[in-house]
């Protein structure tokens, strides 16, 4: 009830504060399961992105945002889920959580960069998105992002308004060659894993109008997100990219 409380609330206002432009919508599924994924750019990404889809979204955040009382209500209303980083199981319970929400039958939203990019490109992605898609059955939707680095800068706790936000969405992608699965070892092919997820950050790439650079974002000790490793194989390759709080 809060979240829709809340989108009830911010999208007119929204729609006065800023320029916005929505494409592709008819993409997002009207029912059923499927992972959003997204490139990152600003912490309020995760306001915007929610906004421009009429179901419910789901995010995995840090769970130190849920630790202060005054902030943890906002980031369970707008429907994030915390995530413990300590522990070597990390990486399988983020796993685990977004499982559940998407046999429920609900969108987990997903950046593949794993953090924010500062300098205007969109970059290599992580295979955990990918995996999890795999192993649940569901689309993958690509989403570009752009204009959201003017409304909140790095750095900056505060919107600046009557800047032009875009959502752009494309066509679902899946999995659908049996090659991805080794008969002899039943593992699952890292490098299909990897191919996948670098024609799903060239698409997302093509959406938010941004140049690709096949390296990923170079992230700051005190700017992680919560980067599960690859539950699978222990490759540290795989992150399902959460939400970020500008106040870190």
């Amino acid at each position: 009830m809060v979240y829709w409380g809340l989108k009830a609330i911010l999208w007119p206002v929204s729609r006065l504060l800023f320029r916005w432009r929505i494409e592709g919508r008819e993409h997002v599924p009207s029912s059923g399961p499927a992972v959003i994924a997204a490139n990152h750019q600003s912490f309020c990404d995760s306001l915007f992105l929610p906004l421009a889809i009429r179901r419910r979204v789901t995010f995995l955040a840090k769970a130190e945002y849920f630790e202060a009382k005054r902030t943890a209500w906002f980031f369970r209303a707008v429907g994030q889920i915390p995530i413990q980083r300590q522990g070597g199981d990390a990486s399988q319970r983020a796993l685990a959580t977004a499982r559940v929400v998407l046999e429920d039958g609900h969108l987990i939203a997903l950046y593949p960069e794993g953090t924010r990019s500062i300098d205007g490109k969109v970059h290599r992605g992580r295979t955990g998105v990918a995996r999890l898609a795999l192993e649940c059955g569901v689309p993958v939707i690509p989403v570009g992002i752009s204009g959201t680095d003017r409304i909140q800068p790095r750095g900056s706790r505060w919107f600046r308004p009557f800047h032009s936000v875009r959502v752009s969405f494309g066509p679902p992608m899946a999995f659908e060659s049996p090659a991805l699965v080794d008969t002899e070892t039943g593992r699952t092919s890292n490098e299909l894993l990897r191919s996948f997820t670098d024609q799903l950050m060239t698409e997302i790439a093509r959406l938010a109008g941004r140049p690709y650079d096949d390296e990923p974002v170079v992230r700051e000790a005190a700017e992680l997100d919560v980067l599960p490793d690859e539950a699978a194989s222990g490759s540290a390759e795989v992150d399902l990219g959460p939400a970020e709080a500008s106040a870190s």
